[in-house]
């Protein structure tokens, strides 16, 4: 009956005026509220040394933002607090809730972090004496995003762009390279001579040079699944189809034919995209070979353990391009995505591995590794993408932002 209701109100005149109430209020709260509450709060001194973390879908501080956050409690001399959105995780009054209490703290604070864009800071004020630092959560320069998606299915119009900038108020962007400076440039509108972007490293990538942590990664996968143990290790990590609220993953591959295939020598990992509640289904005959790690491993420990990675369109693979690696890109979906989202690059000319449409390409290639594998044009393309991380990245950023 509920159901059915909606179907006829969002048919007739009372939708559309639904619709045009939830705009106006809207408008009210991010051009109105979100400004006032954050001018008031400003009345009060920056507090040096607050700094800030804010996630936006998270309910934990994320592998972008931990590395930093872990630098600086054992640094010292700051005031560390964290704010967590849940945007898509909770009702939007309690977002609102969380993000009234974030702005008061925020209108005070030295220094905020953040690993993504969110169009609720559009239209707040904030004051010159706080640095906001924008860490991102990807390298490279792989598919588009921002301004670079306007009036593509992937993005919003130029006009609500304009209106919401996502990516307004920043005092520093760091990038992977200074290669990519300009992509993020373009998307986050900040021309080459405001010296916004900066290719002074990702702070995520620094564990992968922590012999350490490297080590501990493949000590988590051996307890985890003592099928690997002796065998050699496939990481399938894509990344989602469709919008975050619906976010779907790939359903491709054929686990039983990898299996007849690959399965006495290698074994599969699956991780997928964080958004994708609903992930394919690995058959029966193939627990033994294939497992779905998405809950049970962080990607950078997988990256560290992975001897193969299969990937489509995540920036994952420059992280993965670290470590000299095989990586294969299944793109079935080429064309498509091209039109929803489009790239940087020219995608068989960025991608360093073989480009595959099914099953029988991946397997094709593994079976013919020795062979296949260039490792030249890796090493060509993480001096491209990668030239700024080297293990230091997070303690650069740290001295940038605090001399400021």
């Amino acid at each position: 009956m509920l159901s059915k209701l909606k179907r006829l109100l969002q048919k007739g005149p009372l939708y559309r005026i639904y619709l045009k109430l939830c705009k106006r209020y809207r408008f009210w709260v991010h051009d109105v509220c979100y400004p006032r509450i954050y001018r008031r709060a400003a009345k009060q001194d920056v507090q040096q040394g607050k700094a800030l973390f804010f996630e936006v879908s998270a309910p934990a501080l994320s592998n972008s933002l931990r590395p930093m956050y872990d630098a600086l409690q054992r640094r010292g001399g700051c005031t560390l607090q964290c704010h967590y959105l849940l945007h898509t995780r909770t009702p939007w009054r309690a977002q609102n809730k969380a993000f009234q209490a974030f702005l008061r703290e925020l209108a005070t604070a030295q220094v905020l972090f953040l690993d993504e864009g969110c169009d609720l800071f559009s239209h707040v004020p904030i004051r010159p004496e706080t640095t906001v630092v924008q860490l991102w959560h990807g390298c490279g320069a792989f598919k588009k995003f921002g301004r670079s998606v306007a009036e593509k299915q992937f993005g919003a119009s130029a006009a609500y762009i304009a209106d919401h900038p996502f990516y307004s108020h920043y005092s520093l962007v760091t990038v992977s390279s200074p290669d990519v400076m300009w992509a993020y440039e373009e998307a986050m509108g900040y021309p080459r001579e405001t010296g916004v972007v900066q290719p002074l490293g990702v702070s995520r990538t620094d564990v992968f040079f922590d012999e350490a942590f490297r080590l501990r990664a493949k000590q988590a996968l051996s307890a985890l699944l003592k099928q690997s143990e002796g065998k050699r290790v496939l990481l399938y990590a894509p990344t989602f189809r469709g919008e975050i609220m619906d976010a779907r993953t790939p359903d491709v591959l054929d686990f039983e034919a990898l299996n007849a295939a690959l399965g006495k020598d290698w074994v599969l990992l699956c991780k997928h995209h964080p958004h994708v509640k609903q992930r394919p289904v690995i058959p029966e005959s193939c627990r033994g070979f294939a497992f779905d790690v998405t809950d049970a491993m962080p990607i950078e420990d997988l990256l560290c353990t992975a001897d193969v990675c299969i990937s489509d369109y995540s920036s994952l693979v420059f992280e993965y391009a670290l470590f000299e690696r095989p990586m294969l890109f299944l793109a079935y979906d080429l064309e498509d995505y091209f039109d929803y989202r489009g790239f940087y690059y020219d995608y068989h000319e960025l991608a360093p591995g073989p480009v595959v449409r099914d099953t029988a390409g991946v397997i094709d290639f593994v079976q013919h590794l020795d062979e296949r594998f260039d490792l030249a044009r890796v090493r060509a393309f993480k001096e491209k993408f990668m030239s700024s991380c080297d293990g230091r990245a997070t303690e650069r950023i740290i001295q940038r932002v605090f001399s400021r």
